[in-house]
């Protein structure tokens, strides 16, 4: 299933998007974690900038 879904976003319109993955801090506790979100590409900054 992983093969077909790849497929699909490299070709068409799913070639605009882009899956990122982010490293956050909790405050309470001050571990790590990863937040990921597939996000088109004209908004990979605003994502990264968020908190």
């Amino acid at each position: 299933m992983a093969k077909k879904v790849v497929a699909t976003l490299k070709s068409g319109k799913g070639n605009n998007f882009t899956k990122v993955i982010k490293m956050v801090r909790s405050p309470k506790t001050g571990a790590y974690s990863f937040k990921q979100e597939i996000v088109h590409n004209d908004h990979i900054k605003d994502f990264l900038a968020s908190k």
